[in-house]
């Protein structure tokens, strides 16, 4: 049985995900929205606790956490769901700046950078996924058939390239760490699981297990592929977006 660490969608809006990953018989441990919720999940072999997303040390308080939880970490879940971030900064307003960066794109560089020193501390095995559920910008919607659509606040827009930027980086530390594996996967707009939360949750998990059956350890081109959320677990070398 693993043990998961799930980043970037807080319960209870991340619960369905979250279920997923308990599910597959993981121990899982996520971000609650607040204190007074860290305690629904327990039951379902989900626990939690807040944090604060503007804090080197509270992301490495909440990994501390996470590993007397659960002992130890096998893996972790970094998930950016741009079309649940647009609710939140559904439009571009200088008040909500501050809070939008903390939100979505300094969370995820403390976490990820407190994450990769806990590894070279531990030296543990672990596979960490970094996952995007895309949504149209502005630019994209000029070039789109799609019509009727609100396209994302450029401020979400501008998260979602940091996220990919973060993961693309974090993703290259492969080379220098053996007991280091990572998985890139994307779900765009027109991918067919993409209103299926469940379906993107299973496909995750079937990424975490391709990585345990690999005979070798990955290479940093196998690390830097990033895959289509619905497809087979990519083992070449091809980047695109």
């Amino acid at each position: 049985m693993s043990n998961i660490v799930f980043i970037g969608k807080d319960l209870p809006d991340g619960l369905e995900f979250a279920e997923a990953l308990a599910d597959s018989g993981r121990q899982v441990f996520a971000v609650a929205k607040s204190d007074s919720d860290t305690s629904n999940f327990d039951s379902e072999k989900i626990f939690s606790s807040t944090w604060n997303k503007s804090s080197a040390v509270s992301a490495h308080s909440l990994l501390i956490k996470a590993e007397t939880k659960l002992e130890q970490i096998d893996e972790v879940a970094f998930y950016f769901d741009t079309n649940y971030f647009c609710s939140k900064f559904e439009i571009d307003r200088t008040e909500d700046i501050s809070n939008a960066v903390d939100t979505m794109i300094n969370a995820f560089l403390y976490s990820t950078t407190e994450l990769l020193k806990r590894l070279d501390q531990i030296k543990g095995k672990t596979t960490v996924l970094f996952l995007i559920r895309e949504y149209p910008s502005k630019f994209n919607l000029l070039s789109s058939k799609a019509t009727g659509l609100l396209p994302a606040s450029s401020i979400v827009s501008a998260a979602e390239e940091a996220f990919r930027s973060i993961a693309e980086n974090f993703a290259t530390n492969v080379a220098d760490r053996n007991y280091l594996s990572v998985v890139l996967a994307k779900c765009a707009f027109t991918n067919e699981l993409y209103k299926n939360e469940d379906a993107i949750a299973d496909w995750t998990v079937s990424a975490f297990d391709s990585i345990k059956t690999m005979k070798n350890p990955q290479t940093v081109k196998q690390a830097c592929v990033w895959n289509k959320v619905g497809a087979k677990l990519s083992t070449g070398f091809s980047l695109f977006r």
